[in-house]
């Protein structure tokens, strides 16, 4: 494995693979059960994340998608089986709402020292029939390991976070993270984020694993951003096109 990925071990059976060198410092996490293991989004697709998976376990690998944009579904072509929520199973299968070159321009935005086998002009974004469809409190068994799919929308229509009950971790995607939280693209509906938001404060979380930027974030940050969309709802402005809202830590663009 080339030195794109960076591997965090989170615990016996749960690792963080990320991509620190790019500018949106995604995070993808592989979760191993007795029978099969579970890699929650795949990445930019710039280099091969099969091979940190591989090198990391022998199970039979399930690539689940907290959403999908770009930047999470870079790498879903090095799989076999792929699940991902109803509301964006068409985005996956030749309806991806973007333009291959405005994913190409986010993707260069900032200057970045990609891996050598890595040529842009040959960079495609992943279309493809995914193998299940995923809906909420959907469970995903790993064999002595129990995963929980949360319907999360907001974001995107299909964004999902998981859930380790026994564990108490919540994969959160683009729900929540230390950096700006974007409601403010067409398929996105600040309402809903806001709900969605509100709605995994209900679950006993003892660690966040957030899709983007810092790694380790306290378990507060769900309320301090539910409360920040409480804040920007009570102005009145909770509605697209109302701007950037900055909250330190964190901001919220809608």
């Amino acid at each position: 494995m080339n030195d794109w990925f960076t591997v965090e071990q989170i615990d016996s059976r749960t690792f963080a693979i990320s991509e620190y060198r790019h500018w949106e410092e995604t995070h993808c996490y592989l979760l191993c059960g007795s029978q099969r293991a579970l890699l929650i989004d795949t990445g930019l697709g710039v280099a091969n994340i099969r091979e940190a998976v591989d090198e990391l376990t022998k199970l039979p690998v399930t690539a689940v998608t907290t959403h999908v944009h770009w930047d999470h579904i870079g790498g879903h072509g090095h799989f076999d089986n792929i699940a991902v929520h109803d509301a964006e199973k068409d985005w996956l299968d030749g309806q991806f709402p973007l333009p291959l070159e405005t994913v190409k321009k986010n993707l260069l935005r900032q200057p970045c020292d990609f891996p050598p086998e890595f040529n842009i002009e040959n960079y495609q974004i992943f279309q493809g029939k995914p193998d299940r469809i995923l809906h909420h409190h959907d469970i995903l068994d790993l064999g002595g390991r129990i995963i929980q799919v949360i319907h999360t929308p907001g974001h995107s229509p299909g964004h999902c976070c998981f859930y380790d009950k026994e564990r108490e971790y919540l994969f959160t995607g683009d729900l929540i993270y230390k950096g700006c939280l974007d409601a403010f693209y067409p398929t996105t509906d600040p309402l809903l984020f806001h709900a969605s938001v509100k709605k995994i404060r209900n679950y006993r979380i003892s660690r966040i694993l957030p899709g983007h930027h810092q790694l380790d974030v306290p378990v507060s940050l769900a309320d301090d951003i539910a409360d920040g969309f409480a804040r920007i709802e009570q102005a009145g402005k909770l509605t697209q096109g109302s701007g950037l809202f900055d909250f330190g830590t964190f901001q919220i663009h809608i």
